[in-house]
């Protein structure tokens, strides 16, 4: 196997992310009206739909998450992150295509079982890092997302004024743009001797899952990651609807609005997040994030004037010190032919709580914003609930690390 220089490995991997990033960014502005014409609804009533749709997702990349992991633990990152990134760009094209509500979906299920290529990219930053800047590069898996979700959804809101359909085209184009700058660039990071055999016990989500028992009390820190992620559903989810009802946006304003959303998170992921783990350390880092995300939650749920969701982005952004934090106390506690399946795991949990999220919340949004019309208790309703989600997680992680400190910071 070639060597592998740790700082060129690291730059590829995240231009890949932030390619998938981008291709993923570009649909968003106009999924909701995609949605509307495929299921032949008013806008207002898609919203009915659009967690289902996201939801599918989620339970596909549930299921395949742990199997990718552990194929790349068995056969090297390389072929597992390539197969991966071709099949989103041959999805998008189905979506592009897709005549119906049920194509959709269906486009959305399949993007799902290729899109688990986040555990491959996370088992590869993993192998090339190193205990004291372990943090530092999870974080900046969050930039490179960061930079996609930039000009991802920057470019999908000026393609929509040719067609709803139009970014899905795109999409596929810097799907296919990153398979073939992976194809020739990119070097295996697990060497063959370090590699293990694959068993199927372990490759499905419910015995990733299992593995969890093995860390003892930290274990649960996957419990925190869940929750952590299930609280940024709600934004992701009602984002879109919650600024189109509420403020009258338009989709290129939302597109906008999620491109300084991405310039925020890649700023604070790329040049802030190692500085604030090594100021802080893993578990201050971490709870400090948590804190934040529910001062934030409360924030969108009351804000009643356009400008203030600009206002509330950045130390949104600051929230995302959590997972790098996490992930990094986690990942050191592994061998290096486990990393896949701990990637899986987290990759699992982060589907999960994408299959809950976005129905849970947007049942909240839409049975509260028609129950109590025009009012910032109906249409904030989810964010409260992603509120005291978040302080349950809060609460749990500073039980779960009180005894830990002498052993983390070993």
């Amino acid at each position: 196997m070639q060597v592998i220089n740790p700082k060129s490995a690291l730059i590829f991997i995240l231009v890949t992310i932030c390619l998938d990033s981008i291709g993923l960014g570009i649909i968003i502005p106009s999924f909701p009206t995609l949605i509307s014409e495929t299921a032949h609804v008013p806008l207002g009533k898609a919203s009915q739909y659009f967690g289902w749709v996201m939801g599918a997702y989620a339970f596909m990349q549930f299921i395949f998450a742990p199997l990718i992991g552990n194929l790349s633990d068995r056969f090297g990152r390389r072929p597992i992150l390539l197969i991966s990134v071709l099949g989103m760009s041959l999805d998008y094209i189905v979506m592009f295509y897709a005549p119906d509500l049920f194509w959709l979906v269906l486009g959305r299920a399949i993007s799902g079982i290729f899109g688990a290529s986040f555990t491959s990219a996370s088992a590869y930053i993993a192998d090339i890092s190193t205990p004291e800047n372990r943090a530092q590069n999870f974080g900046m898996i969050g930039a490179a997302f960061g930079i996609g979700f930039v000009i991802g959804p920057a470019i999908g809101g000026l393609l929509s004024d040719f067609g709803s359909r139009t970014p899905f085209l795109v999409a596929a184009f810097f799907s296919m743009a990153n398979f073939i700058y992976g194809f020739f660039i990119l070097k295996e990071s697990l060497p063959q001797e370090n590699r293990r055999q694959f068993e199927w016990k372990r490759a499905n989500p419910f015995g990733a899952l299992q593995q969890i028992k093995r860390f003892e009390k930290l274990k649960y820190l996957f419990l925190v990651t869940f929750l952590t992620i299930l609280t940024t559903m709600c934004v992701h989810s009602t984002w879109n609807f919650y600024t189109m009802e509420k403020f009258g946006w338009t989709t290129k304003e939302v597109g906008i609005s999620l491109a300084v959303v991405g310039v925020c998170f890649g700023l604070v992921q790329g040049a802030f997040t190692g500085k604030i783990v090594e100021a802080l350390g893993q578990k201050n880092a971490a709870k400090a994030g948590l804190f934040l995300s529910i001062i934030v939650l409360l924030g969108l749920s009351v804000i009643n004037q356009g400008w203030m969701m600009y206002a509330i982005i950045l130390p949104y952004a600051f929230t995302g010190i959590v997972d790098p934090a996490i992930r990094s106390i986690v990942s050191g506690q592994v061998q290096s032919n486990e990393q896949g399946e701990l990637q899986g795991i987290f990759t699992s949990l982060m589907s999960l709580a994408e299959i809950i999220g976005p129905p849970l919340f947007m049942w909240f949004y839409y049975n509260f914003k028609t129950s109590i019309p025009q009012s910032n208790l109906g249409l904030g309703t989810p964010f409260w609930v992603a509120a005291f989600i978040g302080l349950l997680a809060f609460l749990l992680i500073s039980w779960t690390l009180k005894g830990y400190k002498e052993e983390l910071n070993a």
